[in-house]
């Protein structure tokens, strides 16, 4: 179920990079997508499609990974929210300068496509929290 709500969270975000991207332009989707800088995947000619089921890929892992940590801490729901909103940001603040291994994503000094991409980070933190502690609260992991 870990794997799901993790999949469930990397499609929330997925969606709302694809909506931010087109209603102003800045390419934050493109670089949820990007795989340019990975060896071996930069090789495949990916189709958007492809490129985001990798996306769902790591958020299922993410959301794995996750459930484990939170097996073995007694957290409130609140608290385990908290920290996976800071883990996502931390993830979004890693990866944004993979931005400069590639052509297509947004500048590295656009504060705008800063912004978006860590609100988006933000609101999968706090839908994956969610979403892990109610499998918590029903022992469903």
């Amino acid at each position: 179920m870990a794997a799901a709500v993790g999949a469930v969270a990397g499609v929330l975000l997925g969606l709302y990079m694809k909506a931010v991207q087109q209603l102003t332009g800045e390419t934050v989707y493109t670089l949820l997508l990007n795989v340019d800088y990975i060896p071996l995947l930069n090789e495949l000619a990916l189709s958007e499609l492809g490129e985001f089921a990798l996306h769902l890929v790591v958020s299922a892992l993410v959301g794995i990974g996750l459930a484990l940590f939170f097996r073995s801490v007694r957290w409130s729901a609140v608290r385990q929210t908290y920290a996976v909103i800071a883990i996502s940001l931390l993830i979004g603040l890693v990866l944004f300068p993979t931005t400069l291994l590639a052509d297509r994503t947004p500048s590295i000094g656009s504060g705008a496509a800063w912004t978006w991409w860590l609100v988006g980070h933000a609101v999968y933190g706090w839908v994956l929290g969610e979403l892990l502690g109610l499998l918590k609260r029903t022992r469903s992991y």
